[in-house]
């Protein structure tokens, strides 16, 4: 493909591999004998230390090494908590949508759950359409909202808290994308306002690799117990190695510098995409912009989304519908998602101008 906008794959090829190469080599170093065993279920001590001083001082959690487990990844993270609140009693999840259906009804169906579209608008998502389903747990990403990249506003952040203290409710954060923030610094996340309601699930697959499988759950301590059982039964604990590389990574600063590298990296991406799209496609209003790397591109209420998807793919450019992350499939209103975290400033710009009398006749 000349240019393929795929969202949530973040550039592969800045991996900090010698960083990496590094941090695993210090960690086996250091590493005692004993870490081969078979160890906690919620992971290594060493990373939840670090992981929980990192929550902290980034994303103004309440992170308590104890009630943290480590994971491989967001879909674990999410079929974990799910599983764990099966056993308590839940038996309804509700989503937001536009979001992430297919796998959050994916890993419901296999907790037992029934999983419920809340809609969302330019605040967040509908706290009062939440408490109409009748679910007692809910997936969200009120950082940045994916797809559509709006925060969940500070109103509708307490509201949500109160509807999850009113109806013995838990809350999961996705924590996806929040360290690249390019308009002020990052939002904190949700569940340091409520340590007792939320689950906070991050990883990363965005900061570096989808690859690597780790995550982590800062978990409130009413859910650890059931959490690290379901863990156990799952895989009994994510590779100590990874973990203790990880670690190493963050605490020699190695990690913050390729943050801020990629912020750079990715702010560049972002302006060479709205300068494209502003000579190739002015008519095309750009939103969702403020953080991570992915944009939304606004068609006209005729637009064709499947068709402009299809015809942009014949000219060896790849786009995707917002359609794809609506519960109904549903292609009104025409939406664009366009990712850029691998894709170069050069492709950015080729790509748009490939397609940009598409976007100006279809779009």
């Amino acid at each position: 493909l000349l240019a393929d906008f795929r969202w949530g794959v973040p550039d592969l090829g800045a991996f900090p591999m010698p960083d990496w190469l590094w941090a695993v080599r210090e960690a086996a170093r250091r590493m005692p004998v004993a870490e081969l065993d078979y160890g906690d279920p919620r992971g290594s001590a060493v990373l939840r230390e670090v992981v929980a001083g990192y929550a902290r001082r980034v994303r103004a959690a309440a992170a308590d090494p104890e009630h943290i487990v480590i994971c491989s990844g967001y879909a674990q993270g999410l079929s974990l908590t799910l599983s764990a609140l099966a056993r308590g009693g839940v038996r309804r999840v509700a989503y937001e949508d536009p979001g992430s259906p297919a796998s959050v009804r994916a890993a419901a169906a296999a907790a037992g759950l029934e999983a419920v579209p809340v809609p969302v608008d330019e605040q967040g998502i509908d706290v009062g359409a939440l408490t109409a389903t009748g679910a007692r747990a809910v997936v969200v990403t009120p950082a940045h909202q994916w797809p559509t990249g709006v925060v969940l506003g500070p109103e509708r952040r307490l509201a949500l808290i109160a509807w999850a203290a009113a109806h013995d409710a838990v809350v999961i954060e996705d924590d996806y994308d929040a360290e690249f923030r390019y308009d002020r610094e990052p939002v904190g996340a949700l569940q340091g306002l409520a340590a007792d309601r939320v689950v906070s699930i991050s990883t990363v697959s965005k900061s570096l690799a989808p690859a690597l499988r780790i995550g982590w759950l800062l978990c409130p301590p009413a859910l650890a117990d059931a959490l690290v059982s379901v863990k156990h039964i799952s895989d009994r604990g994510s590779p100590v190695l990874d973990q203790l590389a990880l670690a190493r990574l963050i605490e020699s600063g190695r990690f913050d510098r390729h943050l801020r590298r990629m912020r750079g990296t990715y702010a560049a991406r972002r302006t060479a995409l709205l300068a494209a799209l502003a000579e190739h496609a002015p008519g095309v209003a750009v939103t969702g912009l403020a953080a991570g790397f992915h944009a939304v591109a606004h068609l006209r209420e005729t637009a064709d989304e499947r068709g402009l998807v299809a015809a942009a793919r014949a000219r060896s450019v790849g786009l995707y519908g917002m359609s794809t992350c609506r519960t109904s499939r549903a292609t009104a209103p025409p939406r664009l998602v366009l990712g850029f975290g691998n894709v170069g400033e050069r492709a950015v710009t080729a790509g748009i101008s490939a397609i940009g009398d598409l976007l100006r006749e279809r779009g």
